[in-house]
């Protein structure tokens, strides 16, 4: 790996804490996603919940990507913005919701929409609001395969809905969707759990597509588990972490070689101790879920460790023998790089000789762009 990769050239320095793109590593991750597949990227649909950035979606439709997927009726309309063919916002449509993806739909006709259900209920309502706007609504069901978050359960009869789904008149029932963020442990525990609720999945949609004259669609997987379902016949798979890594995914998803490539940039604000100082990455510039050793690393020196967080400082003990002054310059790694992410209005991108060579807007942070 490249020594000092991170460190920014200081006259390109802007006021900190900021989150820093590695152009380079940004584009390698890309790249290494689609050897993945075997260059076929009719496989990938990956998930824009990290990085909420229309530039870096410019940067998909370079490599032949267009499809993705979303969470935010935000996230979707940043897509059709710059023009992504196909969208699926993976969260299921409920009370004004349902409004406002109709207005994105008739704002934006040249992409094609779906979104997932889980119950006939909503399925019901959806139909009713596209024939209140004489629209056709394309959704796929929501499977729960153990993470019990949304989805109906593998284990309940999900057939039966798909067979009430297919009788709705304004709803295009499309496939199935899952997500299997819940599957841990190493890249063999992982392939074989998923391995064993798809297998089941799989056979009861062999039977309801013996009864459709068109072909489902299956989409499915996080960034733990799309390498197996990259490999599985008609099947997209939907990683988002990929385009900047994290540590969490560095620790828990060895196997996957994607690179960092989004680092947080503070200060050194002030030294309390002799022993410790404090940075400018509080709470509100880097994500605060996890405990305090599960938050960021940092790079410039493996002896700085985080001890105290607040919403506006961190403090870092040093237990080496380098020596740190007021106004030095601190790199780390976000330990969560989604929610992270979303803390930032923009990102500086920097480029292949360290150099901050442009500013990204996070666009989709917000919860409304238009619609």
């Amino acid at each position: 790996m490249e020594e000092n990769w991170w460190k920014i050239d200081p006259k390109t320095l802007i006021d900190t804490p900021f989150l820093a793109v590695y152009e380079d590593r940004l584009l390698q991750n890309i790249e290494h996603l689609i050897e993945t597949v075997n260059g076929d990227v009719e496989k990938l649909r990956p998930h824009i919940k990290t990085h909420k950035i229309g530039e870096i979606l410019d940067l998909f439709k370079v490599y032949n990507i267009h499809k993705v997927k979303c969470a935010t009726i935000a996230e979707a309309e940043l897509c059709a913005i710059h023009k992504i063919p196909d969208i699926l916002l993976a969260y299921q449509l409920v009370g004004i919701r349902k409004n406002r993806w109709i207005s994105l739909i008739e704002k934006y006709p040249f992409s094609q929409f779906s979104t997932i259900v889980d119950n006939l209920e909503s399925a019901e309502a959806l139909n009713e609001i596209a024939k209140k706007n004489k629209l056709t609504l394309t959704v796929y069901i929501d499977l729960n395969t153990g993470m019990n978050r949304t989805g109906i359960s593998i284990s309940e009869n999900w057939t039966a809905l798909a067979d009430e789904i297919t009788k709705l008149k304004n709803i295009h029932f499309a496939g199935i969707h899952i997500y299997d963020g819940h599957l841990k442990g190493d890249a063999s525990h992982r392939k074989t759990d998923a391995s064993n609720s798809f297998s089941i999945v799989n056979q009861k949609i062999e039977k309801i597509q013996q009864k459709l004259d068109y072909e489902l669609k299956i989409v499915a997987g996080g960034s733990n588990t799309f390498p197996f379902y990259s490999q599985q016949k008609n099947v997209e798979c939907s990683p988002g972490t990929f385009v900047f890594w994290d540590v969490n995914y560095s620790i828990n998803l060895p196997e996957q070689d994607f690179k960092p490539a989004a680092v947080l940039v503070g200060t050194i604000i002030s030294k309390p101790t002799r022993s410790t100082f404090c940075i400018d990455i509080g709470y509100k510039a880097v994500a605060s879920e996890n405990p305090i050793d599960k938050r960021l690393v940092i790079l410039n020196d493996d002896d700085l460790i985080p001890t105290a967080h607040s919403e506006e400082h961190l403090i870092i003990e040093n237990q080496g023998r380098n020596e740190y002054k007021i106004g030095d310059i601190i790199y780390a790694i976000p330990y969560h790089v989604c929610p992270t992410c979303a803390l930032y209005d923009t990102v500086q991108v920097v480029n292949a000789s360290h150099q901050i060579c442009e500013q990204w807007i996070v666009e989709a942070r917000s919860r409304k762009i238009n619609i």
